[in-house]
């Protein structure tokens, strides 16, 4: 609903009470535009949101850190270690991993002084929005769009390749490939045509998922706590049991030769292994995206995901060493590595068993990054930057169903129809671009708010945070150029709806349109004020917003 006009010709007092977003006194058009982009939300307003959110708040330690294992331990273990070895790192890809923990842990360290600040839901975008101003929290808003919808559609293409293995492993049923793979291919930044049709079971189990979850977070979490606990045991069952089979032969060389091209293989391979299984350790911050539906925010966020991020840090080195030492990385099957190894150790039996958790373990991380996505939009549309019906909840189930059904599709759309290098590479870049500012918050708030309690603070000052926004900037740098050019595409369509939407519907920095159905909650220096706004325009064209 359209709000009353407003004449920006209107010349008004910043009487510093809750009006920053009013022009001041001599001050121009453009330079007041500009002003606006970098107001900041203030920490009584986000706590005002807390403390009023519907979401039901019913996740403890036990559901958060199920959350974070679901989400981690998927794509990355089961499908992407065979990719990259098979491809840029050869059995380096434990290195790779090795590298993407350290990145992703101090990533974690910032999440969690972060999840402790701004107990709400948006993730990164909320922390954003606090520290960096409105512009700056939409580019990253915009980033976990694509973050969490990319990463779930990555995870159902491995999901198609492994249904497709079990079925033919346990039945003797060979699949149409046609209809099991997606028509388009990526290789070496290339795109090109397959004789594909459509991958339906990407497709078929994102929708499912989708249905699931608009009928709330509860029997979610439920259903994502036993498909955790049955891949973690299949893991444990594949690590043991393969570990038998290992041929150190297969680890010379450790690190291949490089073959001419950056990022294949060698050190630069290794790199960019690192930037691909970077998007395995994406899990932990889809924890925070939970924050309102979490008991104890402030202290549980914190635990969940260190013991969420810790625990497959070690599964994930464990599995790399065992399925590179089975098997040698140039007869890899890339989107079946974990498959192939189990026939080579342990016979059909234990194909069919880690295929049958692996299915769990890769729906649980779909589960997650869609319960993830949603509540961005719905974090978002509370602040006015996407229409009004994304931040509406279920009456009963209290979950974000427009927007969680309208993710689910695009989701389920994108697993069908694209390759699964396209999509990680993609989502590795736009996680790292998100962990990027997440850093800079904690700094900035370490100066701007130094006094504010904290029940988990980042060791060693600002050094843990500069390291970490330094090695995003870093492995951002060796990925490929067309994921960076394809995240600016990207991020350039987010601004394009940002200016012609979001800016105008802000309701930080446009309350005038609100006023008429609500009163708005007004912050400064952490008073929270009731604003009611009246436009008076004059004849002259200026008008008086009384506060």
């Amino acid at each position: 609903m359209a709000g009353p006009d407003i004449d920006h010709r209107a010349t008004f007092v910043d009487h510093g009470d809750g009006t920053r977003h009013l022009r001041r006194e001599g001050e121009s058009y453009l330079v007041w535009q500009a002003r606006r982009l970098g107001n900041t939300r203030t920490f009584a307003s986000l706590d005002q949101e807390s403390a009023e959110s519907q979401m039901n708040r019913v996740l403890g330690i036990k559901d958060l850190s199920a959350l974070g294992v679901g989400a981690i331990i998927g794509t990355g273990i089961f499908v992407l270690t065979g990719v990259v070895a098979n491809d840029k790192a050869g059995p380096a890809v434990v290195i790779s991993f090795i590298i993407a923990s350290v990145v992703a842990g101090l990533a974690a360290l910032s999440y969690a002084e972060m999840a402790c600040l701004v107990p709400i839901a948006g993730s990164a975008y909320t922390y954003t929005y606090a520290t960096c101003g409105e512009l700056m929290a939409w580019i990253i808003g915009w980033d976990l769009i694509l973050e969490y919808l990319v990463g779930a559609a990555t995870v159902s293409v491995g999901f198609s390749h492994y249904l497709g293995a079990f079925f033919e492993d346990a039945f003797g049923w060979t699949a149409n490939p046609k209809w099991m793979n997606a028509p388009f291919k990526y290789k070496t930044d290339q795109f090109g045509l397959t004789e594909n049709y459509f991958s339906v079971p990407s497709f078929v189990i994102v929708v499912l998922l989708t249905i699931l979850l608009c009928r709330g977070i509860r029997s979610s979490t439920r259903v994502n706590n036993v498909l955790v606990i049955i891949k973690l045991i299949v893991i444990l069952v594949f690590i043991f049991g393969a570990a038998s089979s290992v041929n150190t032969d297969n680890y010379k060389p450790f690190i291949p030769p490089n073959e001419g091209t950056f990022g294949k293989f060698g050190g630069s391979g290794v790199l960019r292994g690192a930037t691909v299984v970077f998007f395995a350790f994406i899990g932990f911050d889809a924890i925070s995206t939970a924050a309102q539906e979490a008991r104890n925010p402030q202290r549980d966020l914190p635990i969940s995901i260190g013991i969420s991020l810790i625990g497959c840090t070690v599964l994930y080195v464990a599995t790399a060493l065992v399925m590179t030492g089975v098997v040698n990385y140039k007869e890899i099957v890339r989107e079946a590595a974990f498959k192939l190894v189990a026939d080579q150790s342990g016979g059909k039996w234990l194909a069919i068993f880690c295929e049958v958790g692996i299915l769990a373990g890769l729906v649980s991380v779909m589960l997650v990054l869609l319960i993830g996505q949603p509540r961005i939009f719905f974090a978002m549309a509370l602040d006015g930057l996407f229409p009004a019906w994304a931040g509406k909840l279920h009456p009963k189930y209290k979950t974000p169903l427009a927007s969680t059904a309208i993710a689910g599709f695009i989701c389920a759309s994108a697993g069908g129809l694209f390759p699964i290098d396209l999509l990680a590479d993609l989502t590795s870049v736009g996680t790292l671009f998100a962990f990027f500012l997440v850093h800079m918050s904690v700094l900035i708030l370490r100066w701007r708010e130094p006094n504010r309690p904290r029940r988990f603070k980042v060791p060693l000052g600002p050094v843990f945070p500069v390291l970490g926004a330094l090695s995003c900037i870093g492995l951002i740098a060796v990925d490929s150029v067309s994921a960076i050019i394809r995240l600016i595409v990207w991020l350039a369509i987010g601004l394009v709806i940002y200016f012609a939407y979001g800016r105008r519907h802000s309701k930080l920095n446009n309350p005038e349109r609100y006023a008429h159905i609500q009163t708005m909650p007004v912050v400064d220096n952490d008073n929270v004020h009731t604003l009611e706004v009246k436009s008076e325009h004059t004849h002259a064209g200026v008008g008086e917003h009384k506060v």
